[in-house]
């Protein structure tokens, strides 16, 4: 595998990535949850790399990539994935988005759906107001000394109850990714979240389209992965009984509806 790379974004912004594969497979991106980094893919990629280039990245604000100043826009978010495609010269590829990848996602499929072939919406949601709500946890997560109190909201919504009692050791990356993520990168990201709505818009994508739902998700509810899926013409549904991060509460079954979808037609 390779290390990571960085490539610059219109606004000055140095978005981390990796590139990972062999060079003549079709390329696949991959975008992560809020408050995680490329690597809550890393089990995924010995699967994926076998028939696809994978591409992933750090968005603006998170990981390795720079904090810019805030608030971000999901057409910011958009066209750091299209800026990232350009400057590796990716005229075309797949997009598997978990949660905000999810949302990108969406927006890809909407705004640039000639840049996508298929499209994979894993435990999303096409809208997720009302605003004040957002506000409030924009204001919480500035004033706070120090991350903790986010960290242990976010694995409550992310992982088993179970999981956290026993205190299972594939939630340890995730608090520690956490624990140090920049809460100004942290909160932009939400800015992003707060002024989202797909939910008339999505009817447009004209991409073949998976969605995968949590049957437990408490965030982007299965219900949300089910208005999508309604809204999408010709989308599949696939709801499988986990939470929020099924490519690691369900590696296999995850990768396994991935690779069927991708590898129809």
């Amino acid at each position: 595998m390779q290390d990571i790379s960085w490539f610059t974004a219109g606004d000055g912004a140095r978005i981390a990535y990796r590139y990972d594969g062999a060079a003549n497979l079709p390329t696949l991106v991959l975008a992560n949850s809020i408050g995680t980094t490329l690597h809550m893919w890393d089990a995924q990629i010995p699967v994926l790399t076998r028939h696809f280039r994978v591409l992933r990245y750090d968005y603006r604000g998170h990981g390795a990539s720079s904090v810019p100043q805030g608030p971000y826009s999901l057409d910011r978010l958009g066209g750091d994935v299209l800026e990232l495609m350009d400057g590796l010269g990716v005229e075309r590829a797949h997009f598997l988005g978990l949660s905000l990848g999810g949302i990108v996602g969406q927006w890809l499929g909407v705004h640039a759906p000639q840049r996508i072939g298929r499209l994979i919406l894993s435990n999303t949601s096409a809208y997720l107001g009302p605003t004040p709500q957002w506000d409030e946890r924009i204001s919480a997560t500035l004033r706070a000394d120090d991350m903790s109190e986010t960290a242990a909201t976010f694995l409550k919504n992310w992982f088993p109850a179970s999981w956290l009692q026993d205190g299972n050791p594939a939630i340890e990356p995730f608090r520690a990714v956490l624990l140090n993520t920049d809460k100004h990168g942290l909160a932009g990201a939400f800015a992003a979240v707060r002024d989202f709505d797909l939910r008339r818009t999505i009817v447009l994508i004209p991409n073949p389209t998976l969605v995968i739902a949590g049957q437990h998700d408490t965030v982007t509810a299965a219900s949300h992965g089910e208005q999508i899926a309604a809204a999408i013409p010709g989308a599949k549904l696939l709801t499988l009984p986990v939470v929020h991060l099924t490519n690691v509460e369900l590696p296999e079954a995850f990768e396994k509806a991935v690779l069927s979808f991708l590898q129809e037609g």
